[in-house]
């Protein structure tokens, strides 16, 4: 096996290699011409695409070395298409080791997919390489199969055979279907509780989960796993430190997946996954960290942290980050019901105004030249809502989107992370939308650690203005911790905007249910997470008319 050096103290894993590649691109070269740096794509090794030299062509494992269960992550599927979909795997016999247990050598992996779960009617069937330099990832690219179809699959490496997944592929593009059920996640601090929401979600009847960020937390573990408080385990001393390199991010992966729940529901549905700012670190605003640390560091550490999570995601080839930069905005199709737009509202953002936190708006927040996507992202968008065809255009993203004062009186604060930090850019999306005749938008938001239900105004300071949406906001997975149903802040809040339709602070998840006519939402919600075990219940459900938007109690 081979050995991991793992670092001491936070930035101090990366080699000197790696820096001095950092510092040069860093100390007057603009980030985005960091790739045609002389030397500094090569130095950075996370800017390679698929290996096909060096160590990974050097040598191949004899698979049936492996003496050690290499599936301990699971397996997981992702953005469905029409005819495809993207099955995904990990080999890592030993899940807490910056290698997972493996040597620095490819390995060949088989994986099938069938219509059935005993794999009697198999239809498609390969073989696919697990690179070490993509901390032996796996992921398949599965065509030719039949428009809205539920399969079954699993890899096989040696003599270990994973455990099944369950996924489905899209309808076909120009289909008339009349229903599709999705479910909305986000916010799972592994150190903050049982991911027991995501038991019941695996339980579900619904056709895509997805996960609107904050996949893992960058924040240290400690070695009973925080409020899960373990008698039964002793975690890894390198989990009780803060991620920074390749290696730990990689690592605090491999603990995340560790987790049955969270396995379980990977397993029974496809994922459609974007980032917030934990997956790299809390509230960095493109190339802007939140700590105050050299250029070079973040560069290196968000490049680390790109790298890490599309090896740990189902996510296609033409999501996999070149240095730095990772083309994370997507859009997929549910035949004539739904489009979605999946956004990547961190990695483009300008700085948050007036140092960040809540603060009252003026000049910095409200100028028009910010931007919460990017002008590409931003075009993008708009020219796809131009171009729709869809019953439903639905935009998962990573902060909330309306309005959200924090007190009923005019001395008001707004936080600066999310869109009321960037009210410009929130105006240009609405203005588009309406442009653009979309008549039944939706956005799906999580971050906060609590659920909510917005009415989307065409004049949040007017009630009476058109209804031009509405807003979904999935509560938390674990992040928060327990939660309460009515926080300390209830009644400002709803008090302070007449078009925040819910209000609750519990942990869980949000299912959407899209039709012809209509579309609803519940709220589902458990009670506790620090403790394992508990129920799931519904706390709240709404529904939005086709062609007169806004939540009424269903």
């Amino acid at each position: 096996m081979t050995a991991v050096q793992i670092s001491s103290s936070p930035g101090q894993g990366h080699s000197a290699e790696l820096r001095a590649a950092a510092r040069r691109i860093g100390a007057g070269v603009d980030r985005r011409r960091f790739l045609t740096v002389t030397g500094a794509a090569a130095a950075l090794a996370f800017a390679v695409n698929l290996p096909s030299a060096g160590v990974a062509g050097a040598a191949e494992l004899d698979a049936r070395r492996i003496t050690e269960d290499p599936f301990t992550l699971g397996v997981a599927s992702g953005d469905p298409l029409p005819d495809s979909v993207l099955l995904w795997t990990r080999l890592a016999p030993r899940p807490y080791e910056a290698d997972g247990g493996l040597p620095a050598a490819r390995i060949r992996v088989r994986w099938e997919i069938a219509r059935d779960e005993r794999f009697t009617r198999a239809v498609r069937r390969g073989t696919v390489t697990a690179h070490p330099e993509f901390g032996h990832s796996v992921r398949a690219d599965v065509r030719g199969l039949a428009p809205d179809r539920a399969f079954f699959y699993r890899f096989r490496v040696g003599d270990w055979t994973s455990p099944a997944g369950r996924t489905r592929t899209a309808p076909a593009r120009g289909a008339r279907n009349s229903s599709l059920t999705l479910a909305a996640v986000s916010c799972q601090a592994y150190h903050d509780g049982y991911f027991t929401a995501y038991r019941h979600l695996a339980a579900e009847d619904v056709d895509v989960v997805f996960h609107l960020g904050d996949y893992l937390y960058e924040y240290a573990v400690t070695a009973t796993g925080g409020a899960r408080g373990y008698t039964d385990r002793v975690l890894p001393a390198h989990y009780n430190r803060e991620t920074v390199t390749l290696e730990d991010y990689r690592m605090r992966y491999g603990l995340y997946k560790s987790d049955p729940d969270l396995r379980a529901a990977h397993a029974a549905h496809p994922f459609v996954v974007t980032w917030d700012d934990h997956e790299t670190e809390n509230n960095y605003a493109g190339g802007t960290p939140e700590n105050s640390v050299p250029p070079e560091e973040f560069l290196l550490r968000r490049a680390a942290a790109y790298r890490a999570y599309w090896e740990n995601q189902p996510l296609r080839a033409p999501q996999r980050p070149t240095g730095p930069d990772m083309r994370l905005y997507r859009r997929l199709q549910f035949g004539r019901l739904a489009q979605f737009d999946i956004l990547d509202t961190r990695q483009y953002r300008s700085n948050q105004a007036y140092g960040d936190g809540w603060k009252v708006p003026g000049p910095e927040s409200e100028d028009p030249a910010r931007t919460m996507t990017g002008a590409a992202q931003e075009r993008w968008l708009l020219d796809g809502w131009k171009d729709s065809d869809a019953r439903w255009n639905v935009v998962p993203q990573q902060v909330t989107f309306a309005r959200r004062r924090d007190v009923p009186t005019d001395a008001y604060k707004l936080s600066m992370d999310s869109w009321d930090g960037y009210p410009a850019s929130r105006q240009r999306i609405l203005a588009g939308a309406e442009a653009a005749g979309i008549d039944n938008l939706m956005v799906l938001t999580g971050d906060v650690h609590v659920g909510y239900g917005f009415d989307l105004k065409k004049d949040f300071d007017d009630p009476a203005s058109r209804t031009l949406g509405t807003e979904i906001v999935a509560t938390s997975i674990s992040s928060g911790k327990d939660g309460a149903e009515k926080p300390a802040n209830w009644n400002n809040l709803t008090r302070a905007n007449p078009h925040m339709k819910f209000y609750d602070g519990r942990r869980g998840y949000a299912l959407v249910t899209l039709g012809a006519d209509q579309a609803r939402a519940d709220f589902r919600t458990v009670p506790a997470v620090t403790t394992p075990g508990a129920p799931v219940t519904t706390a709240a459900s709404f529904v939005t008319e086709a062609g007169h938007q806004g939540l009424t109690p269903a």
